[in-house]
């Protein structure tokens, strides 16, 4: 349960949350945690899988949305529009992303574009589509970025690009935003405990450690309830960020390249 009133007090501020992704990871963490804020908002899931044992003490509704297909991006918000209470602030919460480890295209050309539409087109189109209502209405969109977007990452070349682009798109909205009451916030973990391995084509767990997903989630809500631009969550990562900033790109992907190789990511990949 909430023990941190400055959280609490962040999340009852809105009369309607969106949270894209809520089925497990980060995002259900999240969502347990709005859960038990005490908020009044209408809280909405958008994503192909409904979260489970939600918590009658808030009002949900998932609505069924694959985000790498803009028709259903497009007629989800349509559904939300109808739905949603006609004031009050709005909260978005772009969560939904997915990865891939290997020398590129791997594991090929069709998860890779999908991997651009779910991580980066998605949170633009759906954002854009509710843009008019969180500007007259105020609020925050918060995109779930990675510190992979901090640098060139080389055997995660597209995955760390998509992040990058949410980074930087996020960090641009915050200053277009602000005179309308509207900001924005850049969540940016390192290695998290979640399912994100498996989807990034790993059959097991690569034992790199990093943050509990709890861990993880109270920095993020801590962040976005002090309207931060960006966050880099956990301060080991923050190091890492801080480091690899001061680094030419191309040398920080040859370092980079050098020491993915020595974990030896390889033998947690799926064989085909």
């Amino acid at each position: 349960m909430l023990k941190n009133k400055t959280i609490e007090r962040y999340l009852q501020d809105f009369s309607c949350i969106i949270i894209t992704g809520a089925s497990s990871g980060i995002g259900r963490e999240l969502l347990s945690r709005i859960e038990y804020s005490g908020t009044a908002a209408v809280v909405f899931n958008l994503s192909r899988t409904s979260p489970e044992n939600i918590s009658k003490a808030i009002k949900f509704t998932h609505l069924n949305c694959d985000l790498s297909q803009p028709t259903h991006i497009e007629s989800v918000v349509m559904d939300l529009k109808k739905l949603m209470p006609a004031n009050g602030r709005i909260l978005l919460i772009n969560n939904s992303g997915f990865g891939a480890y290997g020398e590129f295209p791997k594991p090929g050309i069709d998860h890779t574009l999908r991997m651009i539409d779910v991580n980066s087109r998605a949170p633009v189109h759906l954002t854009a589509l509710l843009w008019e209502d969180i500007k007259s209405r105020g609020g925050h969109v918060v995109n779930v970025a990675s510190l992979a977007g901090y640098q060139p990452t080389p055997l995660m070349a597209t995955y760390a690009a998509t992040k990058a682009f949410l980074l930087n798109w996020s960090i641009a909205l915050d200053s277009e935003g602000r005179e309308f009451g509207v900001r924005c916030t850049a969540i940016c973990p390192g290695p998290v405990s979640t399912n994100f391995s498996k989807a990034a084509g790993f059959e097991s767990s690569t034992g790199m450690g990093g943050q509990t997903v709890q861990e993880c989630v109270e920095e993020s809500l801590q962040a976005m309830a002090r309207q931060r631009p960006q966050l880099i969550t956990g301060w080991k990562n923050r190091l890492l960020g801080f480091l690899s900033a001061r680094l030419s790109k191309p040398l920080a992907a040859q370092i980079g390249l050098r020491m993915i190789r020595k974990l030896k990511l390889d033998r947690f990949v799926k064989k085909a």
